[in-house]
Parts: C-alpha cells; sequence; structure tokens
C-alpha cells in the first residue's frame, strides 16, 4: 500500500496509505485532507481535486486524457506544468512515498 503526502498551502502535510487502485481524491477525501474538495465525486466533472504532482509521481503518470486537460482550463488555483486531477490519479506500489501539494483554493 503506497503512502502518499499531501502538503496544503499552508505547509501542513498529512501522509495517508492509500490502498492501490484507490484514486488520490478518494484517499484525501476518506482522510480528511481539506484542500480537497471533490465536488464531483471523482466523475473528473469539477476540477476541485486539482493538485502539483511532484517528480516521482508525474515519471508515473500517463498524460492527461482529454476530459482531464479540460477540467485542469477550468481550476481555480494557478495551473502548473506539474497540475493534475487527483481523481485521475489511481495508485499503485510505485507511488509509494509521492507527493502532492495543494493549492491555495479549489473555488
Amino acid at each position: 500500500m503506497p503512502q502518499i503526502t499531501y502538503i496544503e498551502d499552508d505547509g501542513r502535510s498529512l501522509s495517508v496509505d492509500v490502498p492501490e487502485g484507490w484514486n488520490l481524491m478518494q484517499a484525501a477525501t476518506a482522510n480528511g485532507v481539506d484542500g480537497i474538495l471533490g465536488e464531483c465525486g471523482g466523475s473528473c466533472a469539477c476540477a476541485t481535486c486539482h493538485c502539483y504532482v511532484d517528480e516521482q509521481l508525474a515519471a508515473l503518470l500517463t498524460p492527461p486524457a482529454e476530459g482531464e486537460l479540460g477540467m485542469l482550463e477550468n481550476v481555480a488555483a494557478q495551473r502548473r506544468p506539474n497540475s493534475r486531477l487527483a481523481c485521475q490519479i489511481k495508485a499503485t506500489a510505485a507511488m509509494d512515498g509521492a507527493t502532492l501539494r495543494l493549492p491555495a483554493h479549489q473555488e
């Protein structure tokens, strides 16, 4: 089970053991990570799980699909080259130790 660290905009961090196959938005909301709202429940329809992935995680991910790219155009905080939607990232063992930074706001 990979351990993922979520870092809030204010610097607070929470490391979470994420079951393989869960998406990182599910893990965040199930563990009380304040910086991820996940209003659409993970259907890639709201962009309220916007995050910035670290280099380790970015190297493991496939490029965002067209739907995710469209939602990333609507994020409330600054979009960066490493912006992703946490609902579109499924946990794997290789992600152990990865970090997600969260923007100052999602709406």
